[in-house]
């Protein structure tokens, strides 16, 4: 095989194919890089020169040929051998040649094939780097909002590194469940919130508080969402605490809570596994906030609801021994209610709330007792 550039073809092909299926990268894109590389090795061998003017690398597979072409136009007269030739030159070349066509000739030198072998396999390395990388960024990004397994890496002060892949994701602090300890080798499900670029590559950042892990999680487990019979509306999350999340069917015939906590609870038992036994309530969405409201309030009973559409907001009224379950452990139920919903909610017991009528109605009277 013909090879003007010093390299064994045989040897240079074999070892192109190879790198090409074990790296996952385009051949074309390998050919494109080393060709670069040859000029890029021409050019340094011959610096401030005009001989490294119009010079291009082909790379042929079929043929077996590497080899560096310069440029040169065909005229009556050259007055510059390095970009021109005679038509009796180019005729030698090929019969059919004429005045002003441009003819393509090998200008290896002597000795270039180590200086290229070498030139080229440092600059092919960095072009098989970029393409891997943009690979990896492609994948990944197509990824952003999904939930992907994960082994912890490595631990470098509160930052977790875990692998995802092909690839390494980054697990800052924030994004750490406060009540989970991990540990090197673990496997844990996370969520990709953001993949970036970065000198070093891509960058996939993850996440185990993000509510997107719990809505992830449960399409895993709740084939009824997967077929759109049951909707996620809303979830409200305190990471490693508690979850609320709000369903809805559109199936008459489809319990939307029952098919999200699953036969014998199993579905939401497999979720509350994984965020390390998080607390999950599952609540039926309403359109009418009212009920919705109470809903959120779960697992309170609710004896009455008074909106304002105007402020968004709602008075609760609850039994005098739910007050404390409705508000929850340092007001979280309420809270992550609000959440939720999106409505400022007030919660009474039932005996304040008769206690405020009561003294509305005799601050009322005394109004109009002082008329």
């Amino acid at each position: 095989m013909a090879n003007n550039v010093g390299i064994d073809s045989v040897e240079f092909f074999s070892a192109l194919d190879l790198l090409s299926k074990q790296r996952h990268i385009n051949r074309e894109v390998l050919y494109s890089a080393i060709e670069s590389a040859l000029i890029t090795a021409y050019k340094k061998s011959f610096k401030n020169s005009a001989k490294t003017m119009n010079v291009r690398a082909i790379i042929d597979p079929q043929a077996g040929k590497v080899e560096l072409l310069s440029s040169k136009v065909v005229v009556e007269e050259v007055t510059d051998p390095i970009c021109e030739m005679t038509l009796q030159e180019a005729r030698e070349i090929r019969p059919q040649y004429e005045l002003g066509d441009l003819v393509e000739v090998p200008v290896t030198p002597k000795n270039f094939g180590r200086i290229a072998a070498q030139t080229a396999k440092g600059v092919v390395q960095q072009h098989i780097r970029e393409a891997e990388r943009g690979q990896v960024y492609e994948e990944y990004s197509q990824k952003e909002n999904e939930i992907l397994t994960a082994i912890v890496q490595r631990i470098e002060g509160k930052t977790v590194y875990v692998e995802v892949g092909r690839t390494e994701g980054v697990l800052d602090p924030s994004q750490q469940m406060p009540t989970e300890e991990l540990n090197v080798n673990d496997r844990v499900k996370v969520y990709v919130l953001e993949v970036a670029r970065s000198g070093h590559g891509p960058q996939v950042f993850v996440s185990r508080t993000h509510p997107g892990l719990v809505k992830r999680l449960f399409e895993l487990e709740v084939p009824e969402i997967v077929s759109g019979a049951v909707q996620i509306k809303a979830i409200a999350r305190e990471a490693g605490f508690r979850t609320k999340m709000a369903v809805f069917s559109t199936d008459p015939m489809i319990d939307a809570v029952g098919s999200c906590v699953g036969p014998r609870g199993m579905r939401v038992e497999n979720v509350v596994s994984e965020l390390k036994t998080e607390k999950i309530d599952i609540i039926k969405w309403s359109s009418d906030p009212a009920e919705y409201i109470a809903n959120a309030l779960n697992p309170a009973r609710v004896i009455s609801v008074f909106v304002s559409e105007t402020e968004k907001s709602a008075r609760v009224i609850v039994p005098d021994n739910q007050l404390s379950l409705a508000i929850g452990k340092e007001g979280q139920n309420a809270r992550l209610a609000a959440k939720l919903t999106g409505w400022k909610i007030d919660i009474k017991s039932q005996s304040q709330a008769e206690a405020d009528a009561e003294r509305a109605i005799a601050e009322a009277e005394a109004e109009n007792g002082e008329e």
